[in-house]
């Protein structure tokens, strides 16, 4: 491990003497910090939308990576944070210049793919795994120097996404499904699974405030987006949540919720449509409006969802909408981050990147391999 880590980043200081362009955006097109791979090279870096629907999508900043990288997120400074996963050993700032601060894990964690910033900004939150007992722990960072500060178990194994809430409090995901993270994708003991949505106290050294579980053991929650104030309470708003099932059979799988909803007090999966064949996975998720929106790139489909009037409603899937390898879905919070967004939502394919709600194809992707997730910048 430790010879492949100094291999990587000597080879990564003759990168470092070139010259670097900034991500200065001159021409207002829409831009996004990505993953995506070229071949057999991964990169992470910045995409821009461009000029003409025809055109492939722009790679304006790129940086090799060792591994797959996941989640991403950008600072108050412009900065861009990429975590990586399976297997989850390191993390990459990139500044707005171009210039790269890579922080490499502990050899007892794991990284599990997602990070943020605190809610003043002085700290990173990184989602992480144990590796002695598999437990899940919230990393607590330094925003400078990316070093370890503090940790908080996360109530459950496989803590995979997490957002901040208006207070301060943080709403975590915990996947519960048993894992061997430095090996990769191999799922262990199924039938233990724990998985459930843990609210967290930062103020208060990370004590757990509530844990909420669907009854369908074999869903896993993993990747979170905040709605609306709903109507009936302004001071309470829905957390979509996208599925993942590990159920024993693909019939089963085929019949599982691809969404759950939380109001802050409980969490319900939403009503899988009849004749849906979306196979028990929910990619990505994000808000447009009034909607969720969660990909299925399994089923090359981008469902939308209401978001419910009251506190009983499951939530209901008004349509679906083709998309050959949909995965990635963004919108454009990006100066209110916990408001969701009510003008463009962009989904990220195999082939194309198509605009929402007009479904225009704004560019091709046949040049790149998109991975999980994207953030508007």
């Amino acid at each position: 491990m430790h010879s492949t880590r100094r291999q990587w980043l000597q080879g990564m200081a003759v990168l470092a003497s070139m010259p670097l362009a900034s991500w200065a955006n001159t021409d207002n097109a829409p831009r996004f910090a990505a993953a995506w791979a070229v071949g057999a090279e991964l990169y992470v870096g910045v995409l821009q939308l461009p000029a003409s629907p025809d055109q492939s999508l722009r790679i304006q900043h790129a940086h090799a990576i060792p591994t797959r990288a996941h989640g991403m997120t950008q600072l108050a400074d412009g900065s861009l944070l990429f975590a990586s996963r399976r297997p989850g050993d390191w993390l990459l700032r990139v500044d707005p210049n171009g210039q790269e601060q890579w922080h490499w894990i502990e050899a007892d964690r794991a990284f599990n793919g997602h990070v943020i910033a605190s809610h003043d900004g002085r700290h990173l939150y990184t989602t992480e795994t144990d590796l002695a007992d598999s437990q899940g722990l919230i990393g607590v960072r330094d925003v400078r120097t990316l070093e370890k500060i503090a940790e908080w178990r996360t109530g459950g194994m496989d803590p995979h996404q997490l957002l901040l809430d208006r207070d301060g409090s943080l709403m975590v995901a915990n996947g519960g499904i048993p894992t061997q993270p430095e090996t990769g994708r191999r799922k262990l003991k199924l039938t233990h699974m724990d998985s459930s949505i843990a609210r967290l106290l930062p103020a208060q050294d990370g004590q757990i405030a509530g844990q909420w579980r669907l009854t369908d053991t074999r869903l896993s929650l993993r990747h979170l987006a905040w709605g609306p104030e709903v109507a009936w309470a302004t001071e309470r708003r829905w957390l979509g949540i996208a599925l993942q099932a590990e159920h024993d059979s693909a019939e089963q799988k085929q019949q599982a919720p691809v969404l759950a909803l939380f109001d802050g007090q409980q969490l319900h999966a939403a009503d899988l449509p009849t004749g849906a064949q979306w196979q028990g996975y929910g990619g990505d998720i994000s808000c447009h409006g009034l909607h969720f929106a969660v990909s299925c790139p399994r089923a090359d489909q981008l469902t939308w969802w209401q978001v419910p009037a009251t506190a009983q409603a499951t939530g209901q899937c008004l349509r679906q909408d083709s998309q050959q390898g949909v995965y990635c879905v963004s919108n454009d919070s990006v100066i209110h981050p916990l408001q969701p967004s009510t003008s463009t939502l962009w989904s990220g394919g195999a082939q194309q990147v198509l605009q929402w709600p007009q479904r225009n194809t704004v560019a091709s992707t046949a040049h790149l391999a998109l991975d999980n997730h994207w953030v508007q910048i």
